[in-house]
């Protein structure tokens, strides 16, 4: 294969009906006017794989390399024969619907792939918030007689009476395993990191109907199979030195950077980077590239150590890898 070097990617663009157009503004992406509400950063996901964008293997994906660079790119550390995650920005305009994804032990009962995820708040409009995880005490009966009293179904009951608000505080991130009841609120934008899966049950879409009066899908049925009625915790991710948020799918470090500073790679994993703030270099045994605010890179695992170069004094860094 070519030398190995740090990849950026052609990011795929969602325009579901609650997004945004924060995410060309904010990170100087020229694109067309239109709606933004997710670009997924780094994936090879059938529903949007990223091509390579620079350097001799532009063009390509993931998914061209791995058969025969699994090892390489992924590290020692990834079980399988793909990417396991899929990385992308949301933007919220207006509220998502009230969902859920299956887990590792009920997916393949409800033929889905599991979700869990992580939300890392790069800007938070005042008052913007979430929804994540049932009230305590709310246990299926309560979750059915809350749907059955809101206003699509003609009552006139508020179904995000039973659902914990969170504040969306820039800086701040929350873990959403899979099988946790959420929303994301109007006014987030966020960095989003999660197992590589596209499995969504909606249940509840806010009483809203597109122009010709139509509502989306529900998938209560499904939901009911994968909700984990016990899982009603504050969902703050415990902060432990530049750890965001480890667990067994994958981890999330912040770095804030004033000076030149060396990133070990040890083979075991690659290192998924997106630069939150600021720009800087990005400095490997044969090369080097320019970092900018907005950007996502895959640092390869068998690339070696690099170091990341401040420029105008400093730069913020989130460091996805498999632990």
């Amino acid at each position: 294969m070519q030398s190995l070097y740090p990849l950026r990617f052609n990011p795929v663009y969602k325009d579901y009906l609650w997004g945004g157009s924060r995410i060309p503004k904010v990170f100087d992406r020229d694109m067309p006017d239109g709606i933004y509400a997710e670009s997924w950063e780094i994936s090879t996901h059938p529903d949007g794989a990223t091509t390579i964008a620079n350097g001799p293997l532009a063009g390509k994906t993931l998914s061209d390399l791995l058969p025969e660079h699994k090892t390489e790119l992924l590290g020692t550390h990834v079980q399988g024969d793909d990417f396991p995650l899929l990385i992308k920005l949301i933007d919220a305009r207006d509220k998502l619907s009230v969902q859920v994804h299956p887990n590792d032990g009920n997916a393949a009962a409800v033929d889905g792939d599991p979700k869990s995820e992580l939300w890392f708040f790069l800007e938070g409009d005042a008052g913007a918030q979430i929804y994540c995880g049932l009230k305590p005490g709310i246990g299926k009966e309560e979750f059915l007689q809350a749907l059955e009293g809101c206003a699509a179904n003609g009552g006139n009951k508020n179904f995000a009476d039973i659902l914990q608000i969170i504040p969306a505080v820039k800086g701040e991130a929350v873990f959403v395993p899979g099988g946790r009841v959420h929303a994301i609120g109007p006014g987030c934008l966020i960095l989003e990191v999660q197992q590589n899966s596209n499995t969504t049950y909606r249940i509840y879409d806010w009483d809203r109907t597109d122009a010709d009066g139509n509502t989306r899908d529900l998938r209560i049925d499904k939901a009911l199979q994968v909700i984990d009625w016990e899982n009603n915790g504050d969902p703050h991710c415990e902060v432990r030195g530049n750890t965001i948020q480890s667990c067994e799918y994958f981890q999330l470090d912040l770095y804030e950077l004033t000076e030149e500073t060396a990133f070990p790679n040890l083979g075991k994993s690659f290192h998924a980077l997106f630069v939150a703030e600021g720009k800087g270099i990005i400095r490997w045994t044969d090369g080097e590239d320019e970092l900018v605010a907005g950007q996502s890179w895959f640092v390869p695992a068998g690339l070696g150590d690099y170091e990341i170069i401040p420029e105008d004094g400093a730069i913020t860094v989130l460091c996805t890898t498999i632990p």
